[in-house]
């Protein structure tokens, strides 16, 4: 879990990455799982404009962190999720350059 957390983090831009590195720290097990919450809920409510799926996965990673029941099944749909998305990228890419 928390080699997925160090990859995203790289990713990020600083100010997210600094805030992403303080919510991971165990002090803050009492913001982490209220804002996981939230985040589920947002994902759940998609439909609405300000509200995105995307925020169904983040409050699942949030989560994962101090529910241990949740970690085995995150870790597997995140490499799964990468799998796929290289798989998919590949072909696409091989595609543009056939051409």
């Amino acid at each position: 879990m928390n080699r997925l957390f160090d990859r995203i983090q790289r990713r990020m831009p600083p100010f997210a990455a600094r805030w992403l590195e303080w919510l991971r720290k165990p002090e803050a097990r009492i913001v982490r799982i209220p804002l996981g919450i939230l985040f589920v809920c947002g994902g759940l409510l998609s439909f609405l404009p300000v509200l995105g799926i995307w925020m169904l996965p983040l409050g699942l990673l949030l989560l994962a962190l101090d529910l241990v029941f949740l970690q085995g099944p995150i870790n597997t749909a995140i490499l799964r999720g990468t799998r796929k998305w290289t798989t998919w990228s590949r072909k696409r890419r091989d595609k543009k350059a056939a051409r």
